[in-house]
């Protein structure tokens, strides 16, 4: 009780300084008083008594220093004092401390704003669903697909009813729909769930309620939707009487029956959903037809929450076990393959995983960033640490201990990356959408991809900032270790051409700056290597001249055979115009965000590995698909009109089928079985890309769209002509046949291409971006160096001159020198990039990671930044007045 109750009169110490004070000078001035009259009785005269009493007393301020350490908490207010004079130091020189906070500003906020690009993109990507660290991505994998495919609806259930380790799992399915109908289609994203989605998350709508326990069964058997808060506010303007009402979503009116509350976008990284249907809707939103009671067809993006306390290796051996079973019970559709989870950052569904490799770059670009001003900041405090050594050597002389320079000096670091920080978290809040920016809109949906500033971004944020302050103020600190006070009037010159005392270690951290800049600059130019090659890439069809778009005929609620009408009167009208040399409908687009349909098959005469269950995707075309496209036959023919539903089922495969399934063998006439049904072969195309620029040969086939689902959606026109103008005439022309009706945005297949490269833009956008902000801090720190050196080198540059040397001299003097600090960082740069770049192989595109041109470029680049950093340092140089030089010195 009383240690506690002294150190709560410490405490109090603190806030009551001045009365303390007051009391204490009195207190005092009556004790000497006091003793001053006794002195006088003794028959001292006035000033000895006085004299003596201060002597009794030991000197008043040592004595006032004792009272102050016994009544209050020294610690806090030497850190408090330190941070007095601290703040008044850097209002002393505002220019300096306002270009070290900016560079900490520039450091700590690029970080920032790459944790909260990772922690609401990869680790907590959905806002309001709790316990997020333990949701885990389901999915499937097989031999030839070992990144992951979607589920089918019986495989899931089955692993619902067997799963013991999970606490929920539930179905969340990318879908979409038309809801605008004007001059131009507006297309929404929406999910299809399983009926315990709301409840599995924990997010209850705000109005009306989710989905009843079997509204997931059954064909088309409940149509019911959930709209989102945003979608409620948009097209509905807030009507409080929205539940009940209905809304057209794929041709099917649905009951709204909820909605979703403010700040929720689904599960589903890239784009927010608007809307949720129970699965049971899946054949309305889905092509292929009803699914929930096919194992063959896999289709479900499924998520589940591992309870509290299982580890993934419990999960995975509980996976495993489930898939093992299904394999023995189901061969014919599960026979080499397995069900797996993936944790949210890896989701191999969504753009998690393809974000995954930028953000792994992004946050090794911005470490070297915040290295690189870390080394401009604490230079910069090096050379100001040097103005300052006479008023630490007096510090030193008048009793102050090293230590306390030691604090002092980081005291003043602190405060500096204080304020950067919090310079840093607004830039950061500023930034967190700014990835969004940098794709384009699909089918006229924007991406939506938010960054999160919460807690653990913040308290990341401040560990990044202590360390920086331990980097920024340890150097100047060192420094003062080595002050000699027998010499500490003296100043002592750096000297230009290889300097003398400290110089090395402000040229050491200009050769880090460099060093991580030229890395940094050759990862730039590797990636834009990378992107320009993929863009220019030939995928196995045209880019140039063939335009695409879309009519959302299902939407509109069109049945299959008026679809199929209204599609044969557009395409003959669009045939007819002028400058279109073919169309064809599809039923998606290659490299677009709608995938494939896949199935499983099986080709006569091929026994399949036990291993393997043969799933192939496939796309549906009508006639004139491959002259449109550019697609190159190979042997047989292409479809034609005739392959209707009352001709023999026909499909063209790829060269990569052909070799697999039919190993060197004349595919032509050969049989395949799809979804139960048998087809030949009456083609073989040229392998292009499906998906991917960057997927290797895969299988893929086409069928007949007029002998499958007789609606397609996309268009695909040749053409010479500008998109604008296509645009105005198809546009035309469906109204003619349907006022109703708008096509989607016309874009030519390079744009669909450069579309789907953008994570790589992104990354060579980041890393191009962070490069040139390296590069100028950089150039800072070695005009900083540079600027120094001149500066203290005046008598030498003055003797030089007094000796015969001409400004020409001097200019090259300076310039070498800096040239050589620079040609030292990259060879060190040099070094580090070989052995960094080959991370970058994920993101490169037939590119080697020791690319001369991008090495070389890195260093034209650092060299003319060298240049134009030393050029008005050595100009300066060459101004010196010899006469003024010697006589100052």
């Amino acid at each position: 009780m009383e240690f506690l109750r002294t150190m709560v009169m410490r405490l109090a110490a603190l806030f009551r300084r001045r009365k303390l004070e007051n009391d204490l000078d009195a207190e005092l001035k009556s004790h000497l008083e006091m003793a001053i009259e006794l002195n006088l009785a003794r028959g001292m005269s006035a000033e000895q008594a006085r004299r003596e009493a201060l002597l009794g007393f030991g000197g008043l301020e040592q004595t006032k220093d004792l009272y102050r350490e016994r009544r209050g908490l020294p610690l806090i207010e030497t850190a408090l004092q330190d941070l007095r004079f601290g703040i008044r130091i850097l209002r002393r020189s505002p220019g300096f401390s306002i270009l070290i906070i900016l560079c900490l500003t520039l450091g700590i906020g690029a970080n920032a704003a790459v944790f909260s690009w990772i922690e609401g993109i990869l680790f907590r990507p959905y806002p309001a669903v709790a316990h997020q660290e333990r949701l885990v991505a389901i999915g499937g994998t097989s031999r030839d697909e070992p990144r992951g495919t979607p589920l089918s609806w019986p495989d899931f259930q089955d692993l619902q009813r067997s799963c013991t380790l999970c606490e929920t799992l539930f179905v969340s399915k990318i879908t979409g729909t038309t809801l605008s109908i004007g001059d131009r289609a507006e297309r929404t994203t929406g999910s299809i769930v399983s009926a315990n989605y709301f409840d599995a998350i924990g997010i209850p709508p705000m109005l009306g309620r989710g989905f009843l326990p079997g509204e997931d069964t059954g064909q088309s058997a409940h149509p019911v939707a959930v709209i989102s808060y945003q979608l409620w506010q948009g097209r509905f303007r807030g009507d409080p009487q929205i539940v009940g009402k209905t809304q057209r979503l794929n041709g099917v009116m649905h009951t709204i029956v909820g909605v979703a509350p403010e700040g929720f976008y689904g599960t589903f990284v890239g784009w927010g959903m608007n809307f949720w249907v129970p699965a049971s809707m899946e054949d309305i939103f889905e092509s292929g037809g009803y699914k929930l009671e096919d194992r063959g067809a896999r289709w479900i993006e499924a998520y589940a929450r591992l309870k509290p306390g299982v580890t993934f290796n419990q999960a995975r051996q509980e996976f495993a076990a489930i898939s093992g079973r299904l394999e023995a019970e189901y061969p014919a559709t599960n026979r080499g393959r397995a069900i797996r989870f993936w944790p949210l950052w890896q989701t191999p569904f969504n753009n998690a995983g393809t974000l995954l490799p930028t953000l792994e770059i992004m946050l090794a670009v911005v470490a070297f960033v915040l290295l690189i001003a870390c080394a401009n900041v604490g230079n910069l405090l090096l050379v100001r640490s040097f103005a300052r050594r006479h008023e630490m050597s007096v510090r030193l002389a008048v009793g102050a201990g090293r230590a306390r320079l030691w604090k002092q000096l980081l005291t003043e670091g602190l405060v500096l990356s204080l304020f950067g920080a919090a310079g840093g978290i607004l830039v950061a809040y500023w930034c967190r959408h700014a990835l969004v920016l940098l794709f384009p809109a699909r089918g006229g949906v924007q991406m939506h991809l938010p960054g999160e500033i919460d807690w653990r971004v913040l308290a990341l944020s401040a560990a990044v900032c202590l360390v920086t302050t331990l980097l920024m103020g340890l150097v100047p600190a060192l420094q003062t270790g080595k002050i000699d006070l027998a010499q500490s009037l003296k100043m002592e010159s750096a000297g230009v051409v290889g300097g003398r005392g400290r110089a090395w270690v402000r040229s050491a951290l200009v050769l880090v700056q460099v060093s991580l800049s030229f890395v940094l600059l050759v990862g730039a130019g590797l990636l834009m290597q990378s992107l320009l090659k993929v863009r220019t890439a030939s995928p196995g069809f045209n880019t140039r001249g063939v335009q695409d778009t879309a009519i959302d005929l299902v939407s509109a609620g069109y049945d299959p055979a008026r679809a199929q009408t209204l599609q044969d009167a557009l395409l003959e009208r669009v045939r007819a115009l002028p400058g279109v040399e073919s169309a064809a409908v599809a039923r998606m687009t290659p490299l677009s965000y709608v995938s494939s349909a896949t199935a499983p098959i099986i080709v006569d005469g091929y026994q399949p590995p036990l291993e393997e269950s043969p799933t192939v995707e496939y796309n549906e075309v009508g006639d004139d698909y491959f002259v449109t496209m550019g697609i190159p036959l190979v042997a047989g023919r292409e479809f034609t009109r005739a392959d209707d539903e009352r001709a023999a089922l026909v499909a063209v495969v790829n060269e990569t089928m052909a070799q697999r399934y039919w190993q060197g063998r004349n595919p032509l006439g050969e049989r395949l079985q799809l979804k139960g049904r048998w087809m030949q072969v009456v083609g073989e195309a040229k392998d292009s890309k499906y998906s991917s620029v960057r997927e290797k040969p895969t299988p893929f086939f086409f069928v007949p769209l007029r002998q499958n689902s007789l609606r397609g959606s996309v268009l695909n026109i040749r053409t010479p002509l500008a998109p604008q103008t296509m645009a105005t005439a198809i546009a035309r022309e469906v109204h003619a046949l349907d006022s109703n009706l708008a096509p989607y945005e016309v874009i030519t297949m390079q744009e669909q291409l450069d579309r789907s490269t953008s994570a790589q833009m992104v990354a060579v956008t980041l890393v191009g971006i962070l490069g040139g902000l390296a590069l100028v801090l950089a150039a800072i720190g070695l005009y900083g160096v540079m600027s120094y050196a001149v500066s203290q080198s005046t008598r030498e540059l003055g003797l030089r001159m007094a000796l015969g040397a001409g400004s020409s001299n001097l200019l090259r003097l300076v310039l070498s020198r800096g040239l050589a600090l620079t040609a030292g960082g990259v060879f060190l740069g040099a070094a580090v990039a070989l052995g960094l770049t080959r991370l970058l192989g994920n993101l490169l595109y037939k590119v080697s990671p020791y690319d001369p041109l991008a090495f070389g470029s890195a260093v034209l680049v650092m060299m003319i930044t060298a240049l134009a950093a030393c050029l008005l340092p050595a100009w300066r140089a060459t101004r010196t007045d010899p006469m003024q030089a010697l006589r100052d010195e």
